[in-house]
């Protein structure tokens, strides 16, 4: 027996016949035109599925006749990028790096371009903006291992230290206890010297260490700790520390130095890249 189609007699609109405990529901088709955009959406689907990457299954998936791929896609942008970035990045290749601090244009792209280079390749190192951290050091104060200047800057960025390019800077700090260069007691007594040179301590009783520091030490960091950059020996005198600033840091780096290794970018990046990183890092507050 077929349903019997009433009216709600509070809105005067038929309903289905559907009683649910005195609800009774209104027959309120959805409108027709959201009804066909739903029905176009289902065949604008159906359309992209057959001309892009769409349906996985399993470790393929349907390519599409199109023939599309998002890294196809980026590697056309970053070509088309090159093309459009190729005369600038020409002039940063020719010119000289104090050439290219006298040009605000060309300086200003080369900075950008730096500073999106370092932020690829050197901040797990050396921290955001050159902060650095234990054993890396910083590249925002004035206390260089190599030196400071564009130009040692660029030097150290291309060929590294202790890289195995011919190039590289190259320093090696003997080992002094695991060799028995030095006695225990003999470390104990440079290590107080120079931790009076970090300013950890007063530097009196520290006579007998600064004996041996001279004998041992005053040859790559200097009579007074001031370092010696044509050395890579870091200043001692100094508030900055490569690997701490306590004094059982010191022992260890007497005792069995560790030696920091810094890759060479050259062969990796482009020249361009590298003299922009080189500006980008002089431009961090610690430059010479």
């Amino acid at each position: 027996m077929p349903t019997k189609i009433e009216k709600d007699l509070l809105t005067g609109k038929e309903t289905t016949g559907h009683d649910w405990d005195g609800v009774r529901e209104l027959n309120t088709p959805l409108p027709r035109w959201w009804l066909y955009v739903w029905l176009a959406t289902i065949a604008w689907a159906a359309v992209i599925c057959v001309l892009y990457p769409a349906i996985p299954l399993g470790t393929w998936h349907t390519p599409g006749t199109l023939g599309y791929t998002s890294r196809g896609a980026l590697d056309q942008e970053l070509k088309q990028l090159q093309v459009e970035r190729a005369p600038i990045f020409d002039r940063i290749k020719a010119e000289s790096l104090a050439d290219i601090q006298k040009d605000p244009g060309v300086l200003a792209v080369a900075l950008v371009a730096g500073k999106s280079a370092f932020a690829n390749n050197c901040v797990p190192c050396h921290g955001s903006g050159g902060s650095g951290r234990t054993g890396f050091p910083s590249l925002a104060d004035d206390v260089w291992i190599w030196g400071g200047t564009l130009d040692q800057i660029h030097q150290t960025i291309s060929f590294g230290a202790r890289s195995g390019n011919p190039n590289a800077h190259v320093s090696d700090m003997p080992h002094f206890g695991a060799d028995k260069i030095l006695k225990p007691a003999e470390i104990q007594a440079v290590a107080d010297y120079v931790w009076a040179l970090y300013g950890g301590r007063s530097r009196e009783g520290t006579e007998p260490g600064a004996a041996l520091f001279t004998d041992n030490c005053a040859a790559c960091h200097g009579d007074k700790g001031q370092g010696n950059q044509d050395l890579g020996a870091p200043p001692l005198a100094s508030a900055t520390h490569l690997y701490g600033n306590d004094r059982d840091t010191i022992v260890r780096q007497i005792t069995l130095p560790r030696q920091g290794m810094m890759p060479a970018w050259a062969g990796r990046l482009d020249e361009a890249t590298i003299k922009s990183l080189a500006l980008y890092v002089h431009s961090l507050g610690g430059g010479q």
